[in-house]
């Protein structure tokens, strides 16, 4: 594939440029997490952004979203849980349809394994498990507690 450089790219890298022009818009870190695997093929794991590689060559477009996913995901680990509620909520809000319906299709389909990078550590892939699965179950209970007609 013939690789299509702009002089003003010529001082930025793929993951910069990725960064730059996409991921910076994005504005929870679970949303970002979330972008990166959507880009990579289920099947293969192979990662696919047409306009990336076209700008930098498939194998450097590849290893940038790989590199991203992993730091995202990475930063995602390292907020405390309460930091984790927030972007969660967040990005769960921007998702749409009522945040009851999807909280209890997360816990029944955790869609949210799909966004774990390959190549990370058993460890990390538990501890994000785990949190994902407390958040969850967090978010229901207050949903639940927040419902018109409870206490009465």
């Amino acid at each position: 594939m013939r690789v299509a450089r702009p002089k003003s790219l010529l001082e930025r890298d793929a993951r910069e440029d990725l960064w730059l022009h996409t991921l910076s818009q994005i504005p929870t870190q679970f949303g970002k997490l979330q972008y990166l695997s959507s880009l990579r093929d289920p099947n293969t794991g192979t990662y696919e952004h047409h306009g990336l590689s076209l700008l930098f060559g498939e194998k450097e477009a590849t290893k940038a979203m790989r590199q991203n996913h992993k730091r995202i995901f990475v930063e995602w680990l390292n907020l405390d849980l309460a930091s984790q509620q927030a972007d969660l909520t967040e990005y769960l809000a921007s998702v749409g349809g009522p945040m009851p319906d999807i909280l209890a299709s997360w816990e029944l389909l955790e869609p949210w394994k799909q966004y774990i990078p390959a190549g990370v550590m058993a460890s990390e892939k538990a501890l994000y498990s785990a949190d994902l699965r407390t958040l969850v179950s967090l978010l229901q209970t207050r949903c639940a507690a927040g419902a018109p007609g409870r206490g009465a």
